[in-house]
Order: structure tokens, then C-alpha cells, then sequence
């Protein structure tokens, strides 16, 4: 062992850490409080589920509507087999269904994930996007 003391310890502390901390103020209450920022919070999730059901709207479109214009551009499908079952009714009758099945879990998962308090929590990109909104807004 050597025979030089040990040094003392030095504690070493913010010059600011007696200063207040800024308190995080729930989502939810800005929204019951009826305040901008909670105004803003409420306008962006109507915006946002309003994107989200013209997205599932189109998809039904394009599909319900895509199928009956793909047999009428192309006859020669209709007469095509599958399991002895032509193919326009097996896929408007059988897998039809199930896609609207999908479509709709998609729609509700996305929906509750838009309500979801982990969006409106602080910090996170989406609430980030809200205060520039409210900032362009004023």
C-alpha cells in the first residue's frame, strides 16, 4: 500500500437545484379544462381519425368497387374455376368477408391507438406536432 492520503470526496451540485421543476400537466386535464392546447389536442384526433376513416372508406372503394369492374374489363375471368366454384363468386362471396373482417380490426386498433394517453403524452412526436399546431394557430 501506498503511502500518499486519499483525496476527499467533492460533491458536486446543479447551482440551479433548488429551483422549482416545471410540472407536466396531463392531457386529459387540458382537455377537461376546455384550454387552446386541449382545443388543439381535440381538433388534431378528430383530423386524424377523419384521415383514418377516409383511408378505410377508399380501401372499401377500391376493392368493392374494383372487383365488379375487374369482371366486367376482363369476362374471361368469370369463367375461370376454382374448386368448381367460378371465381367472381368465390371472391365476392367468400373472401370479401373476411377482408371487411381485417379492415375493420385495423380501423378499431388504429382508432384506439389515436386515443390511446401514450399519444397525448408529453414528449412524445405526436404531442409535438400539437404544440407547433397551437403555436401556427395563434
Amino acid at each position: 500500500m501506498s503511502d500518499e492520503p486519499t483525496p476527499q470526496r467533492i460533491r458536486v451540485t446543479s447551482p440551479r437545484s433548488g429551483a422549482a421543476r416545471r410540472r407536466q400537466v396531463a392531457v386529459t386535464h387540458e382537455i377537461d379544462a376546455q384550454t387552446s392546447v386541449g382545443e388543439v389536442y381535440v381538433r388534431s384526433l378528430i383530423a386524424t381519425q377523419a384521415r383514418l376513416a377516409l383511408m378505410v372508406l377508399a380501401v372499401v372503394a377500391v376493392v368493392l368497387g374494383g372487383l365488379p369492374l375487374l369482371f366486367w374489363l376482363l369476362p374471361q375471368l368469370g369463367e375461370v374455376q376454382a374448386l368448381g366454384i367460378p371465381l367472381p363468386w368465390l371472391l365476392l362471396g367468400g373472401l370479401v368477408y373476411p377482408a371487411m373482417v381485417t379492415l375493420g380490426w385495423f380501423y378499431v386498433r388504429q382508432a384506439e391507438r389515436t386515443e390511446s394517453p401514450s399519444h397525448l403524452s408529453a414528449g412524445r412526436p405526436w404531442s409535438v406536432m400539437l404544440k407547433r399546431a397551437a403555436i401556427r394557430g395563434s
